[in-house]
């Protein structure tokens, strides 16, 4: 064939010779070439991804370390997600739950029509309608259903109080009559049978454990009604914390009869015209199908999530995931050094950067898909299998059906791939730039340090700083948390070269430290991000336990004795039928088992004749004299100049915010002969106040109320209608008295309370002790005076003990794992990475102990270097967080207490330890026998 025909025979055959170009259609060049790239990219992900999972099957330890850390908190999330949904009943599950086998359940709430939602979850009063406070019968309820209905009666949160040996236990109960079919479905019945007789009862299993009792047993009540005889072991669905089912025959505590509602049988189904006449008589309706005329739909707004909590969550979450990533960086970074060869040789194979980043990227796919694969495996076992365990130890109800809650599981896979293509970012990166010569020989050359880097970091640990503060002085909870996200990013930026600087003045340590701090700062990729892990969780908990010291110091400055310390107070429950017992009478109770002390009667302020109705009060106060009044209207607080003057005048002083206090009595009616005991204060003082008492006077513990020996009385008595709110007033002799009580008390003698229209009515005794009681003698106390009358017993012990050391032991532990942990993989990294260095050390003479010692160096770098500044950032944060939240205190009304800044030592003792723990399981763990091997480099 002739060169010409040769040439142009692929034309006549239809085809198109190689070196002539071919014309590109119209319109379709450019879909088509986006079609072949990404077609081109995802045979590239493929390869890279059947890379990565041959290298996780020949890195098995690494592979492991990064599957566990990435399959833990999938298991945990994967745990509380699926136990979450099992526990969040549908509507009908809680229908069914709620009415048993009853067709509805009703509560007469209101003596007039009122407005309820769809379900009768949420229901009020129309305008002009008054709740309901008589007590409703089963005739009068029966009498407004339809011919052949029954319904039967539900007390709930029926107060039941056992006294076991000193002690009292108090406890949640229902009364029922759980033989009634109708009320059977209210609770299940374990062991037993039913309480049917008032001496017996029903407890749950929570129940039996607290009270150490079975079937059989009796318990004493602690009201000295009789004892009771546990019959049965029953179970409510609804609450299986300590519960006791009691008779419908028992006597439920006056003034505690809990709330009513009505199980009904119905004949036929609830209908729109029964339940629009229920609300329309004041009585709530909840059935199994909605109400079809709702008048307000108020269900869903209790169940709506704030977007406040949502941005606390995201930002949690999101400070959960970088503890993750940094956790996990080192181990791709190092994985990313052992495999320089190999991607050299794909680059010299024709792969650019981008094919470097997707293989190393592809790591963190693989690694993180098998990770949330197992964790939500694990975790959905898990809370299947702990679901009884965690419906009565966490929960304390029963679940609903088995439900695994796709929507969140997922969510929760993406966020642990998310962890895994994050922790290989920085690697990815890395490779992408590393020289192809220098890996084909297998040389480390560690990429320059940008200086751009640390000027990020320091930008935004300052922003953050600024951001946390604007957060806590403004109190939104969101923009402080975001502020200390990015302060701790910027911490995570500045860390490598934090990590230099400290390796340029390891020249004049020895040996080990001196190489432990080179090999930190020659592999910044993998030490930084160990550093930055320990340093977040360190900071975390140092910041948490300086708030909580601060909390707790300031929680002590606000406290208000409403007693001298150790004076007991014995108050009438409102549960006596009679008058109360003689005052000798418990002085003799108290002899036998106080400490040395003397008792005297304590009456308040009542109505006078004519006598109180129902619903009707009365009240006294002392009136400020002219001029000593606050200028200020409360709707003028809202200026803050406004707010500056008053805190600056010294008659706005009553509206100063006085912490909290014990129980006291704001007002007593005594002539002088409880006055030492309810004030403490000195014989000279208290001998003064009697004789102004005794002449008819009032003893008051503000001296602004006091003006030329006077102070002014006002009795107010309120009928139950508001308009008929009536005020008398009148001066008498007034004195100051000042003891160790620092709130506001009034004692008016009987002669200024009868001026005013009130009367004395006792309420109890007040005992001025020697000693404070121990815990054990009081006890013994009130059970003696529980034998005379139901007494409630108080005792001014200072400011509730608020055990916090718990608490910041919990937060320095959790801080102390992740350091350990972070220290361990760390160091176990570099000497998997050093083992040639080793090699060299070992040939030219070094000791086999050298080993031992270069890894107790390493692990101290990372755990010493990590807990310091997670120190710094920790106090840092706390007092940014507490200096803006007490400028906003400056110019807060009522006046608040700032909060003190307290350090912690416990926990930062705690902290300080840690790395020398970290150091010695380092040391321990480390074989000394140094291995001589080739080296390639």
């Amino acid at each position: 064939m002739s060169p010409k025909r040769a040439a142009t025979a692929p034309l006549r055959q239809g085809r198109r010779p190689a070196d002539v170009p071919r014309p590109a259609p119209a319109g379709g060049g450019d879909a088509r070439a986006r079609q072949r790239r990404i077609v081109a990219a995802l045979r590239s992900w493929r390869a890279a991804l059947r890379i990565a999972r041959r290298e996780a099957g020949r890195a098995r330890g690494r592979t492991a370390l990064v599957l566990a850390m990435i399959t833990l908190p999938v298991l945990a999330l994967a745990f509380a997600a699926v136990s979450y949904d099992m526990s969040r009943l549908t509507r009908a599950e809680r229908i069914d739950r709620q009415l048993g086998t009853a067709d509805a359940e009703l509560r007469w709430l209101a003596d007039g029509p009122l407005t309820q939602d769809a379900w009768g979850d949420n229901s009020y009063p129309r305008d002009g309608v008054q709740h309901r406070t008589r007590p409703v019968t089963a005739t009068e309820l029966t009498a407004q259903l339809p011919p052949g209905s029954r319904v039967g009666e539900v007390l709930w949160w029926v107060p039941f109080e056992v006294r076991v040996g000193n002690r009292r236990e108090m406890f949640d109960g229902r009364q029922l009559d759980l033989g009634d079919p109708l009320l059977r479905g209210q609770a299940r019945q374990l062991a037993g049978r039913p309480p049917t007789a008032a001496d017996e009862i029903g407890l749950n299993r929570a129940a039996l454990r607290r009270l150490h009792v079975r079937p059989g047993d009796r318990v004493a009540p602690a009201d000295g009604s009789g004892d009771r005889t546990v019959v049965g072991v029953v179970e409510f669905p609804d609450d299986l914390g300590p519960m006791v089912a009691l008779p419908p025959t028992a006597r439920a505590p006056v003034g505690s009869r809990g709330e009513t509602r009505w199980l009904a049988d119905l004949p036929d189904d609830v209908d729109p015209g029964l339940t629009d006449r229920l609300n329309a008589r004041g009585i709530a309706v909840v059935a199994r199908t909605p109400a079809p005329h709702p008048g307000v739909d108020v269900g869903l707004l209790g169940a709506s999530v704030s977007a406040e909590d949502a941005g606390n969550a995201v930002l949690i979450g999101g400070l959960g995931l970088l503890e993750v990533v940094l956790l996990v960086g080192p181990a791709f970074a190092v994985g990313v050094r052992r495999r320089r060869r190999d991607l050299a040789l794909v680059a010299v194979a024709g792969g650019d950067a981008a094919h470097l980043r997707r293989i190393v990227l592809a790591d963190g796919v693989v690694l993180g898909c098998a990770g949330a694969a197992a964790g939500l495996a694990l975790g959905i076992a898990a809370a299947v299998a702990a679901r009884p365990l965690t419906e009565e130890y966490v929960v304390q109800a029963r679940f609903g059906a088995y439900r695994i809650f796709p929507a969140a599981l997922a969510a929760i896979a993406a966020v642990a791939v998310l962890a895994g293509v994050l922790a290989a970012l920085a690697p990815a990166w890395t490779a992408a730039r590393q020289d192809v010569v220098a890996g084909l020989a297998g040389r480390r050359t560690p990429p320059p340090h940008r200086r751009r880097w640390p000027l990020l970091g320091a930008a935004l640990t300052a922003g953050g700083a600024a951001v946390a503060a604007l957060g806590a002085a403004r109190s939104v909870t969101p923009v402080l948390f975001a502020g200390l996200v990015l302060g701790e990013l910027g911490l995570v930026f500045a860390t490598p070269t934090l990590v230099g600087l400290l390796a340029r003045a390891g020249r004049w340590l020895p040996l080990a430290p001196r190489v432990a701090l080179r090999d930190a700062s020659r592999n910044r990729a993998s030490a930084a991000p160990a550093i930055s892990a320990v340093m977040a969780a360190v900071a975390g908990s140092v910041a948490l336990g300086v708030y909580v010291a601060s909390d707790d110091a300031r929680t002590t400055a606000t406290y208000r004795p409403g007693l001298p310390y150790g004076h007991v107070l014995v108050l009438d429950s409102g549960a006596a039928t009679g008058p109360l017992p003689p005052v000798a009478r418990v002085a003799e109770v108290a002899a036998a088992e106080l400490p040395p002390s003397t008792v005297a009667r304590v009456d308040a302020p009542a109505c006078a004749a004519p006598a109180a109705t129902a619903g009707e009060w009365c009240e006294v106060r002392a009136e400020l004299p002219p001029g000593q009044a606050c200028p200020y209207e409360v709707p003028q607080f809202r200026d803050a100049a406004v707010r500056l003057r008053a805190r600056a005048d010294p008659r706005c002083v009553g509206w100063l915010s006085g912490g909290y206090s014990g129980y006291s009595l704001p007002s007593v009616v005594d002539d002088g002969d409880a006055l030492a005991a309810l004030t403490g204060a000195a014989p000279q003082e208290v001998a003064a106040a009697r004789r102004v008492l005794r002449a008819g006077g009032a003893v008051v513990t503000d001296p602004r109320y006091v003006l030329d020996g006077r102070v002014t009385l006002a009795a107010t008595r309120t009928p139950d209608e508001p308009e008929s709110r009536g005020t008398v007033r009148s001066t008498v002799p007034g004195y100051v008295l000042r003891g160790e009580v620092e709130v506001d008390q009034l004692v008016l003698s009987h002669a200024a309370a009868a001026r005013i229209g009130l009367a004395a009515r006792q309420v109890g005794y007040v005992l001025a002790t020697d000693a404070a009681p121990t815990p054990d003698q009081r006890d013994r106390f009130d059970a003696e005076l529980r034998r005379l009358a139901p007494l409630e017993v108080v005792v001014e012990r200072g400011r509730p003990d608020i055990d916090r050391r718990p608490v910041l032991l919990l937060l320095a532990i959790a801080s102390g794992l992740i350091t350990v942990g972070a220290a361990a993989v760390a160091t176990g990294l570099a000497a998997a990475e050093g083992r040639a260095d080793l090699s060299t050390l070992a040939a030219v003479g070094a000791s086999p102990r050298l080993r031992r010692v270069l890894s107790l160096c390493q692990a101290g770098v990372i755990a010493g270097l990590g807990s310091a500044l997670g120190i710094v950032a920790g106090l840092g944060t706390a007092v940014i967080v507490l200096a803006a939240t007490n400028r906003r205190y400056a110019t807060a009304w009522p006046v608040q207490e700032p909060y003190p800044v307290v350090v912690p030592w416990p926990t930062l003792g705690v902290l300080v330890v840690v790395p020398l723990v970290a150091m010695l399981g380092a040391g321990l763990f480390t074989r000394s026998r140094l291995a001589v091997e080739r080296r390639l480099d």
